[in-house]
């Protein structure tokens, strides 16, 4: 499956995030790809991240200042580039809530862009990250990621003579990613209690290296259209709270504003156009639908497993400290 990237030039947007930073490390030990271009806005992190690669032949990686709300400057990093992996997204809910304006400019614009320069260059394949906060969305961060999906679907249609496709992995929070409950609730295990939103407020929860092989196996195997999503196990944030630390009192502080108790993968309504490849599920509407004539509809089993809260496939206390010892592996 990793054949795939072989002799290719690859550019990741936000590739000094979690997701961005981790993938390259992935990339520069498990491939042979031409070249690799990081593309964000903030040089700090950028000459933190070389840093880090001292153990890794870093001939093959440039390092692009710039942002996604930039056209001239996305369409100067794409010449030459087969692949890009747009990751670029201002993702914090309170904040996104705050700063309306700039989460449209980055998650909408941005993403508009990352397609016009994509379309302005020889791009061969595009994969936008989102997230469950799209499906059914309550927040302006959902309701931002939902805008960039469509546009991802809707730009095959662009395409005209070209062969590119554009296609989006949508999944759930990345275990102790940046931002997330795990590194927060890591802060309190010392203390003498957590604090919890709501009793009953479940997570999705994909490892870093099960987002890699998503993103793989898309690049893989899209037709261009579809928004690809893994079928995940969920857990309790008061199970993760006992993980960490179960003599630590639990402290209710109520939910922040646009926060669900519970999140979705697939909504009622989507999986009316979604379909099980096995590995993964997919969401196909619009002329892709024509290339999975023969594949199975979801049902409603299926469905309840894409939310949070009624799947049956809750990860317990002893299952959660099992991936606890393993998130060394994430560089937040």
């Amino acid at each position: 499956m990793y054949k795939y990237y072989n002799n290719k030039t690859i550019l990741v947007t936000g590739g000094t995030g979690t997701f961005g930073k981790n993938y390259i490390k992935f990339l520069l030990k498990n491939t042979k790809l031409k070249k690799l271009i990081i593309y964000s806005r903030d040089e700090l992190k950028q000459v933190e991240l070389l840093q880090s690669l001292s153990k890794f032949d870093t001939s093959r990686l440039r390092c692009f200042i710039g942002d996604v709300r930039d056209l001239d400057r996305l369409i100067m990093a794409c010449r030459e580039v087969d692949i890009i992996i747009h990751a670029a997204a201002l993702k914090h809910v309170p904040v996104a809530e705050y700063n309306p304006f700039e989460c449209v400019k980055t998650n909408i614009v941005g993403s508009q862009n990352v397609i016009e320069a994509s379309l302005r260059t020889n791009v061969k394949n595009v994969i936008a990250l989102s997230t469950d906060k799209a499906c059914s969305p309550v927040n302006l961060y959902g309701a931002t990621k939902l805008c960039a999906e469509k546009i991802f679907v809707s730009a095959n249609q662009l395409s005209g003579t070209r062969k590119i496709k554009f296609s989006v992995v949508r999944y759930g929070n990345v275990t102790a990613s940046r931002g997330s409950v795990i590194p927060l609730f890591q802060k309190y295990k010392e203390k003498n209690f957590f604090p919890i939103t709501d009793m009953n407020m479940t997570r999705f929860n994909i490892s870093i290296q099960e987002a890699f092989e998503l993103v793989t196996w898309a690049l893989n195997n899209n037709k261009g259209g579809e928004i690809f999503i893994p079928k995940l196990s969920s857990f309790k944030i008061v199970d993760l709270a006992k993980a960490i630390n179960n003599k630590a009192k639990l402290k209710v502080i109520g939910i922040r504003e646009g926060e669900k108790v519970h999140e979705e993968l697939i909504s009622q309504t989507e999986y009316l156009n979604s379909v099980d490849l096995g590995k993964y599920f997919a969401l196909i509407v619009g002329p892709v639908k024509k290339k999975y004539k023969n594949i199975k509809q979801l049902n409603q089993k299926q469905l309840r497993e894409n939310n949070s809260g009624l799947t049956d496939k809750k990860l317990d206390i002893n299952q959660i400290k099992k991936i606890l010892k393993n998130i060394k592996y994430i560089d937040i």
